[in-house]
């Protein structure tokens, strides 16, 4: 929807911060010429690589370092994104990594004092749609740890970012009155509301990334405002009862209201039971990939073999 607005670039999401933060370590000095570049070199190729395409916009490391104003992973990301943002003609850059959440004080410390857009949803509609998607866990335990995880350093940020630099957006407002959400949300980001954000499903860019796996497939069609309590029928009351105990406290923070009672809440999994979880998780994510599209497989390969590379250096 943002990506509809001329002055807004959003493009599918390479989880910069996400992939390369954990593996800055194996570096080195940043300061060092060698050092700097190489991780330039594998950021572009990352980007370069990513299963939907940033085309025509390539990620060139000679263009990166010379636009990069800090010798750090900040300074790559933001050069990054600043080109593909020239590249579509717009002034703001809208990165949707929702993992960027936990790197929320390396992005203040490198003085970018970007808007956060919090857009939440429903945890256990969330877990519903991870359970179907090629990547993420599917254990019903370790889907709530991670959304609650997600949900609990967005609740903390919002706490110290300036109220101008945070915004909080409901999906299932969004889905009830999308024209109402989006033009308080524009107002926000102090750019212009237009009327062609709803019809998001016609661009080329929700087509590239529909076409790139099904767990984007909704992007070609309009908002489907009965997307929401999806759990209610899909989950077991045994799932829901774990979900509820992991996370009942943050939904009912978010103004969700729980289906289960109090009673049935387990206080402390044991550590037998979350060897248990663990366990279904890794055979559930093995039956994931068994049974995934293979070009939804191929299309993720090139990035994966760069990861691997990375870690065998």
């Amino acid at each position: 929807m943002l990506n509809q607005l001329p002055e807004i670039s959003a493009p599918h999401p390479p989880h910069i911060l996400k992939t390369f933060f954990p593996l800055l370590d194996r570096y080195g000095d940043l300061q060092s010429e060698v050092s700097f570049r190489l991780l330039t070199d594998d950021v572009c190729r990352w980007v370069n690589y990513n299963p939907v395409s940033w085309e025509p916009y390539k990620a060139q490391p000679e263009e990166v370092i010379r636009n990069t104003s800090s010798r750090d992973l900040p300074g790559i990301f933001v050069a990054i994104s600043e080109g593909k943002a020239v590249q579509d003609g717009a002034v703001i850059m809208c990165c949707k990594s929702m993992e960027s959440v936990s790197y929320i004080d390396h992005i203040e410390a490198a003085g970018l004092s970007p808007v956060y857009i919090h857009l939440y949803r429903d945890g256990r509609d969330v877990a519903l749609s991870f359970i179907k998607a090629v990547v993420g866990p599917k254990h019903i335990y370790m889907l709530a740890k991670k959304w609650k995880q997600d949900q609990e350093e967005a609740l903390a940020a919002k706490k110290i970012i300036p109220s101008d630099r945070f915004v909080s957006l409901c999906y299932e407002d969004l889905l009830e009155d999308p024209e109402t959400v989006l033009q308080s949300l524009c107002q926000s980001l102090q750019v212009t509301y237009r009327n062609d954000m709803l019809k998001y499903f016609e661009s080329g860019e929700s087509r590239r990334t529909a076409h790139a796996g099904k767990m984007w497939e909704n992007l070609e069609k309009p908002v489907l405002s009965s997307n929401s309590r999806k759990f209610l029928k899909g989950f077991t009351r045994e799932q829901l009862i774990i979900f509820e105990s992991v996370a009942g406290d943050i939904l009912d923070a978010l103004g969700y209201p729980l289906v289960t009672t109090r009673e049935e809440h387990i206080d402390k999994f044991s550590e037998v039971q979350i060897k248990v979880f663990e366990t279904e998780n890794k055979n559930l994510i093995a039956a994931a990939l068994a049974g995934a599209d293979p070009e939804d497989l191929r299309k993720r390969k090139p990035q994966e073999e760069l990861l691997r590379e990375i870690l065998n250096r």
